[in-house]
């Protein structure tokens, strides 16, 4: 009888692979004293209600209480949400995460008079404020971006009831990851000689990269049909989260929740729109890709089953998480040796959870933070688990130069720049491994590898973002998203994009089930203006060396010392514009050609 493949227990776990959370605190009991010191923190906040326009000494020790109280807590959070991703199953873990949950919302409900304290300060009085107090001029930035949102900020009363109301915003996305990584579990899917594969989210994409196609719809048939026998829960998710944005957005009198999202990371809402109009304009890449992929494969009807595996067999081997690392320090070598000790310390002291366990949570991420940095893999031997190690671990040191580098207030980076650096370290890897193969088949590989990326980044994420500010729209509108108004727009999204060389299978209509990102709050258009960013960044390291690296350093330990738009410019490249994506995407059509040159 064929066997089934197990997914390991988190007992199970090889300890070499696992991430050093007693880094943190040696066990949960140190966590639950650090949570009780913490306990006395909405007090001593609330201390200072009524006060903070007395004086600039006294702005200036509350300000540096927020950057006490905003480590510590950090601190807490960071261990309590990486136990938990360990394993979703696991209760205990998941109480302490609520915990810190229940912590963060009582600070924010004892400090919600601070904003409008600041905001009622006039001009003159906080000028005079730093001129008497010099260790406030430090704070200048923080401030003026605050005051500049004067219109939306809303008296204390009102902002401490929207802190009150923060537990239950979370709720829509909890309720709905502890739903798919926790409690969905799936059948297993059967490859062509009727062996049994254990089909999980964190196996999935691997199946649809397999060569067996047997294996490969049968994985894309059975998710999808359970994900569909639960289809009204997991709308009724996506309608949850979609009505608190729009709540929020209202009450402090945006347009439009993607204008209250945009705004926290001061970049315009015509970036947003505009990636998608300049992705839109250039669908005839992508059709032209899909067209080349049919031929390749050789088949009468290409299906959605069949985008992720390799055009070019015979090519891939598996490729070990070693060999992956030694790869991904070949491939980052013009980032200089300063870059590349931090990456191996990394490597060599536990920052990263390598390998998929039961419960533990899907995908991938970065978490930055105090003593270092967090990275969740679900690695396989494969080219992608290679790159996406490069991927997270330049969120990584992305966080750990601006942590290191930036003081408290501005060393956390904002979404918009998030992906850029983690995108760069892929396109870096990507054209190490071109030059490095003299192989017309290993080429067209890793070719085919790349207008992956293209296609999985720039228009499969523009292609979120257009179905992320549909549905808002609609929820604007006063519309509900049902799960048969979802299935329709995401079903006529895929045609849209993927065109007509390819059969739209009905079951793609479920996807959306599956995308964690729609909780994220506008997030997913960043990974396509990140990428376009990252092209040109790599091109520009490539080309002019030293000098590019040296801006790029200086990007990367920016933290959020300027407006993202700026810190881009400092690295040379100008979001304002749709040249970036429109360069990235004539990029995207030469290797098109040369994927074809190779291949006849």
């Amino acid at each position: 009888m064929p066997e089934t493949k197990k997914i390991p227990k988190r007992s199970e776990a090889e300890k070499q692979y696992t991430w050093a959370t007693e880094d943190m605190f040696a066990s949960d009991e140190k966590w639950e004293e650090a949570l009780a010191e913490m306990s006395s923190m909405p007090d001593r906040l609330a201390a200072y209600k009524g006060k903070l326009g007395e004086s600039g000494a006294t702005l200036l020790e509350y300000l540096q209480l927020g950057d006490e109280l905003g480590l510590a807590i950090g601190l807490i959070a960071n261990y309590a949400f990486r136990k938990a991703d360990e394993d979703t199953s696991v209760g205990k873990y998941q109480e302490m995460r609520g915990k810190v949950i229940s912590m963060d919302v009582a600070i924010s409900s004892a400090s919600a008079f601070d904003t409008p304290e600041i905001l009622a300060i006039p001009d003159e009085t906080l000028e005079k404020f730093y001129a008497e107090t010099p260790g406030l001029e430090l704070y200048r930035r923080a401030l003026d971006k605050m005051r500049a949102r004067r219109a939306h900020i809303l008296s204390d009363a009102e902002e401490k009831l929207l802190a009150a109301a923060g537990e239950l915003s979370e709720a829509p996305e909890n309720i709905g990851s502890m739903f798919r990584n926790a409690d969905l579990k799936f059948p297993d899917a059967v490859d062509a000689e009727g062996n049994k594969h254990q089909l999980t989210q964190g196996s999935y994409i691997p199946m649809l990269e397999s060569a067996d196609r047997v294996l490969r719809k049968s994985a894309f048939e059975t998710l999808y049909a359970t994900f569909g026998s639960f289809k009204n829960t997991t709308a009724a998710f996506l309608d949850a989260q979609m009505k608190q944005l729009l709540f929020f957005s209202r009450a402090r009198k945006y347009g439009s929740a993607l204008e209250a999202s945009l705004s926290r990371t001061e970049v315009p809402v015509e970036v947003y729109h505009n990636l998608i109009k300049t992705v839109n304009d250039n669908l005839s890449y992508m059709h032209r890709y899909v067209e080349l992929r049919k031929k390749l494969m050789n088949v009468d009807e290409l299906h959605m089953y069949d985008l992720y595996t390799t055009l070019v067999s015979d090519v891939e081997s598996e490729i070990s998480y070693e060999d992956a690392q030694k790869n991904v320090l070949e491939g980052l070598a013009p980032l200089g040796e300063g870059y590349l000790n931090v990456l191996k310390e990394g490597f060599a002291n536990h920052w990263i959870d390598v390998y998929e366990n039961e419960g533990k949570r899907s995908g991938a991420y970065s978490s930055g933070g105090h003593p270092h940095p967090y990275v969740l893999l679900n690695h396989k031997n494969t080219l992608d688990s290679e790159f996406t190690l490069a991927h997270e671990m330049g969120h990584a040191l992305h966080s750990y130069f601006s942590i290191k580098t930036q003081p408290t207030v501005y060393s956390h980076y904002v979404i918009f720049v998030a992906e850029v650096a983690s995108t760069c370290n892929e396109v870096l890897l990507m054209r190490h491994l071109l030059a490095k193969t003299t192989d017309k088949r290993e080429r067209a590989y890793l070719i085919n590898h790349f207008l992956e990326q293209f296609r999985g980044t720039l228009y499969r994420q523009t292609m979120f973002a257009e179905f992320e500010l549909m549905m808002s729209q609609k929820a604007e509108a006063g519309e509900s998203l049902t799960a048969e108004a979802l299935c329709a727009m995401y079903f006529e999204l895929n045609k849209k994009y993927y065109g007509e060389a390819i059969i739209t299978d009905k079951e793609i209509a479920m996807e959306w089930a599956r995308i964690p990102h729609f909780f994220y709050n506008f997030y997913v258009f960043q990974y396509a203006t990140g990428f376009s960013a990252a092209v040109a960044i790599a091109n520009r390291i490539l080309t002019e060396g030293q000098p590019a690296v040296d801006d790029y350093l200086k990007f990367l330990s920016s933290g959020s010392t300027a407006d993202p738009i700026s810190l881009l410019k400092i690295a040379g490249v100008d979001m304002t514009t749709p040249a970036p994506i429109n360069d990235a995407l004539k990029l995207f059509g030469e290797l098109i050609d040369e994927m074809e040159a190779l291949c006849e």
